[in-house]
Parts: structure tokens; C-alpha cells; sequence
């Protein structure tokens, strides 16, 4: 038996499918009792339970092979994390207390990073998770090729895409997320002992300019990107709503200076097999 965090989402949802295509028994850890019924129709085993319930969680993962933790996206935090600070330490208290037979966390590109960014709540997430006494994986996995599905409705009405990821013509590690949950479940059913890394990107690294010729293709128009000047994303950010936009512009920052990359480089990590064709033609697909 195996408990899944973030099911219906799209990379716990592929770490599910994968597995009962495998016939391994799953377990679907949700919110809300109604997001497990396509689940229990699968014969999964559905527990509610929410991040911040330490009790719920502990009765979710009791049992189990292996528990898959998916951290709830927090993308304008307050400053110094306490939201996810205090997420990370009710499911480390849940996992204590449990004992599966092992976790998998997914974490990220640059979890290692000095310098704090957005992607610094994954970084709390592995030192604390990882000082449990049970093998613990992380996998670190590169920028979702899916985040372009905020450049569908651009890229088909004005054939211009923003781009805070630049130089336009850099090269930036990507992953579908079609493929982190397929390693994701092939980790769990892997055995080890300890604190195990396991870093994740796609087939080959894409360019802005690359999403722009992708597009270019499926949507049979000219596509171009458009460097949102660095000076801007502030105000930009804020007028989306953001209250805290800082650590979102430094996870920017990192990828085009170069300070969040794997930590073994890009001869260290496992490649997936999706490409970037795939990923944009279901995303348009669904947006048409």
C-alpha cells in the first residue's frame, strides 16, 4: 500500500496511475472526501486528511510501503516561510509517528541553493524530512514544462509571449510532469537506506526561443518571446496581486544567473523521455 499526497494534481495523480497500472494497492490522501471518489472507483483506499493535521496525516500514512509527499505550492509566501515551515513540520510529526517503509518527497532544481528564493521551502522541506530515521528520497525535479500553459492564450491571440526566464536564447533544465511522476512511483518501489538525491529534467534543455518555435508549430503561426525587462517584475507581480513577489523574482533570478541548478550538473541528472511538443499540444488542446 502506498499513500499519496497531491493526487489530484498533476504530477500525484501520474505517481497513482502509475502505480495501480503496476498493481500496487494506492491510497489517496485528500481534503476533500468528494476529490477521492474517482479514486475509490479505481479500488483506492481514500483517507481525508488535510497538510495541517498531524492526527489525520499519521492515519493516512500508517501502514504503508511508502508515503509520496507533495508539498501545497505556496507562490507568494510571507517572509521567512511560516506557512510552509509549519506544513513541513505537522507532515515530519506525521511521518515520525507512522513509520512507512519509506518516503519520497518531491522537491527541486536548486533545493541546495544558497541564496533564499522561492524554492527555499523545499530546502526546509528536505532538512527537515530528511533528519527522519527512514529511507528518504527527494526528487529534485527541473522547471514543469506544463508552467507554459500561462503562454497558451498569448501565444494564440498575440503571438507574443512574456518571458521572465532570459537570456531568450538560455538553455533552462525542464520536465514534464508526466514524467516526475513516473519516476516518482518507480522510486517508491525501489529500495535503499538513508537519504537518497535523485535530480530530474527532460529529454534535452529548452530555450525560451524553443517554446516560442514549439508554439510556432502546433499553433501554425509565428510565436516570438519577449524579455519582461528585470526592472519591471516587481510592479508587474504586485499588480497581480502579489504581496511578497521577492522570493518569486529571486527563483527568476536563479534560473538565469545560473545559482539554481542541479547539484550534480547536468551530466548528474536522469533524463526523462517526454518532449516539449507533447506537453504543449495537450496544453493547448485544453485551453481551446
Amino acid at each position: 500500500m502506498f499513500a499519496i499526497t497531491g493526487i489530484s494534481g498533476q504530477v500525484g495523480g501520474v505517481v497513482a496511475d502509475t502505480l495501480l497500472k503496476a498493481g500496487q494497492r494506492v491510497r489517496a490522501v485528500v481534503r476533500d472526501a468528494n476529490k477521492g471518489t474517482r479514486w475509490a472507483a479505481r479500488g483506492c483506499e481514500v483517507a481525508v486528511a488535510d497538510m495541517g493535521d498531524a492526527d489525520a496525516l499519521r492515519r493516512a500514512f500508517v501502514g504503508t510501503e511508502g508515503v509520496f509527499v507533495l508539498l501545497p505550492p505556496n507562490f507568494d509566501p510571507s517572509p521567512g516561510f511560516p506557512e510552509s515551515r509549519g506544513i513541513i513540520a505537522t507532515v515530519r510529526a506525521a511521518l515520525e509517528q507512522a513509520a512507512p517503509d519509506k518516503v519520497v518527497c518531491l522537491s527541486t532544481i536548486g533545493a541546495q541553493a544558497t541564496q533564499q528564493n522561492l524554492l527555499t521551502q523545499l530546502q526546509i522541506l528536505e532538512q527537515e524530512i530528511g533528519t527522519l530515521p527512514l529511507p528518504v528520497a527527494f526528487l529534485r525535479a527541473a522547471w514543469f514544462m506544463e508552467n507554459a500553459a500561462w503562454d497558451v492564450a498569448p501565444a494564440r491571440t498575440t503571438g507574443v509571449v512574456p518571458s521572465f526566464l532570459q537570456p531568450l536564447d538560455k538553455p533552462v533544465p525542464m520536465v514534464a510532469t508526466a514524467d516526475v511522476g513516473r519516476v516518482a512511483a518507480e522510486l517508491l518501489q525501489e529500495r535503499w537506506e538513508g537519504r537518497r538525491i535523485v535530480e530530474l529534467e527532460g529529454p534535452r534543455r529548452v530555450t525560451p526561443n524553443d517554446l516560442a518555435g514549439s508554439f510556432s508549430r502546433l499553433l501554425n503561426r509565428v510565436v516570438q518571446m519577449h524579455a519582461v525587462p528585470r526592472n519591471t517584475w516587481e510592479t508587474v507581480f504586485r499588480s497581480q496581486g502579489m504581496k511578497n513577489p521577492v522570493p518569486r523574482m529571486r527563483m527568476l533570478d536563479g534560473l538565469n544567473e545560473g545559482f539554481i541548478e542541479f547539484e550534480a550538473g547536468v551530466a548528474g541528472s536522469r533524463k526523462g523521455i517526454v518532449e516539449l511538443d507533447t506537453v504543449l499540444r495537450a496544453l493547448i488542446e485544453r485551453a481551446a
